[in-house]
């Protein structure tokens, strides 16, 4: 279980997150926000690139911090297409990231074996990564993201940008994770999670704002004004996302 406790961060005057208290046992989170809302803030502290200005990251009753390299250990995390080398292919992408998770180079085959079959990219393994398209960079950074399997993991906007049969594709790959792991997903994208989540978050200015089940989130929310709506549009072949200020 991963539990946070009054979790806040400053940058000098400015406040990023405020008295953050969440729990998450196994299951899909989806964590949705405006721009600025505290997202990629609060994705960084469970992951400890950042350290909280006050509170408390647990993992199973046990401070994060004090366990240090042992929960780093259990957590994939799969930023948003940032962090690709693309003159790497994917099977030595792949290497170098096993390598920095502390696999053994005697499970390292098998390991990088498993994870490309996951995610269908055995073929595309050994092509330069500046040569895939966004789907499939979406899907090689799951794949390291699944690299020791890992009991945590953490994904930022892992659709973004990808045309619908890649965004269908992906979001199978992260309800098919999710069996006996916490998996925290960044969107924007309500379609993208709604059908997976059990559970949204939604924040706005740094603040957990509610969370609910999408049913009921969408039952309470029903009508109101001091929202926005969000429509998904097709522009011949492309889907985008439009929002609307509701007045």
């Amino acid at each position: 279980m991963l539990e946070l406790r009054e979790v806040t961060k400053k940058y000098k005057d400015k406040i990023a997150l405020q008295n953050i208290s969440l729990k998450f046992d196994s299951g899909i989170y989806g964590l949705l926000g405006p721009n600025g809302a505290g997202k990629s803030t609060l994705m960084n502290i469970i992951t400890q690139n950042i350290k909280p200005s006050e509170g408390t990251v647990f993992w199973n009753d046990v401070d994060t911090q004090v366990l240090g390299e042992r929960f780093r250990s259990i957590i994939g995390y799969a930023p948003q297409q940032q962090g690709l080398y693309n003159a790497f292919s994917g099977q030595r992408f792949l290497s170098y990231m096993a390598a920095l998770k502390g696999i053994s180079k005697k499970e390292v085959k098998e390991e990088i074996k498993r994870v490309l079959s996951y995610v269908n990219m055995q073929e595309a393994a050994s092509r330069a990564i500046d040569t895939y398209s966004g789907g499939m960079k979406q899907r090689i950074l799951i794949a390291q993201a699944m690299l020791g399997n890992p009991k945590l993991i953490v994904l930022d906007e892992p659709t973004a940008g990808l045309d619908p049969k890649e965004r269908v594709r992906v979001r199978e790959l992260i309800q098919a994770l999710s069996e006996n792991k916490v998996i925290i997903v960044s969107t924007h994208v309500v379609s993208d999670i709604e059908q997976i989540a059990k559970e949204i978050l939604l924040i706005r200015s740094g603040q957990l704002i509610d969370r609910d089940t999408v049913e009921n989130l969408c039952f309470k929310y029903h009508g109101c004004k001091d929202l926005e709506e969000v429509y998904m549009c097709v522009f011949g072949e492309e889907e985008k996302n439009v929002t609307f200020d509701v007045l």
